[in-house]
């Protein structure tokens, strides 16, 4: 079993970290983007930087095992905050309903009901803010391509599978964690090993779903 921290080599060209994302973000995950980007500057900065010094002060750095940890942790964290700025600079609130809101488009959740009567829901949601297993999906998703711009009763072909995916339904407005946040962000790593953790693959054989409900946030106008 690989460790937290051990990686295998990635192909540049074929990293899907690289793909480009749309800049778009719901307000709530906008929200929980800039509570985690302050909670790692402002509480795990400080503390991992104190136990580097705490550390280093043991004297020889290359055995000292507390020093490499807290110097990598540390480091990840700089390189995290990093990132959600560069995120947060350039990300789309979007907090109004489309013109047409009997269709599905971002940040709608869709309601599906397959062949067996069995239904799931989905909320489209920007790529920043995916969390597939608890139906928050990406509108850059192949899933979501396929869903955008479709109306309320349309048959569409998905993934057959598509509803083992999800561990439970989306929440309307999940709170944010921001401690949990950077627990789920330290994971990307692993989930990024065979694709992205803001996508739902297309394996598999597919199955008529048909959209039996989209409804958007109540307070978007």
């Amino acid at each position: 079993m690989r460790g937290r921290n051990m990686h295998r080599w990635r192909d540049p060209a074929k990293d899907p970290r690289a793909e480009e994302r749309s800049n778009v973000i719901t307000p709530e995950g906008y929200q929980r983007l800039q509570k985690t980007r302050d909670f790692l500057w402002r509480v795990r900065h400080p503390e991992l930087a104190q136990k580097v010094q705490e550390a280093a002060a043991q004297g020889d750095r290359s055995e000292n095992a507390d020093y490499t940890y807290n110097k990598r942790e540390l480091n990840r964290t700089l390189a995290r905050i990093h990132h959600l700025d560069r995120r947060l600079d350039v990300l789309k609130v979007v907090d109004r309903l489309p013109a047409d809101p009997q269709r599905v488009y971002f940040g709608a959740w869709v309601t599906l009901e397959d062949e067996a009567g069995e239904t799931q829901t989905w909320r489209l949601v920007g790529p920043d803010e995916a969390r597939p297993q608890q139906g928050w999906l990406s509108i850059d998703a192949p899933v979501a391509r396929r869903l955008l711009g479709q109306p309320l009763d349309a048959s569409v072909l998905l993934p057959a599978q598509l509803g083992r995916v999800q561990s439970k339904a989306p929440a309307a407005n999940p709170a944010a964690n921001p401690a949990a946040e950077w627990e789920d962000a330290q994971d990307d790593e692993e989930q990024y090993e065979e694709e992205p953790s803001t996508s739902v693959s297309w394996t598999g054989p597919e199955a008529q779903y048909i959209i039996v409900e989209i409804r958007y946030q109540a307070d978007l106008t």
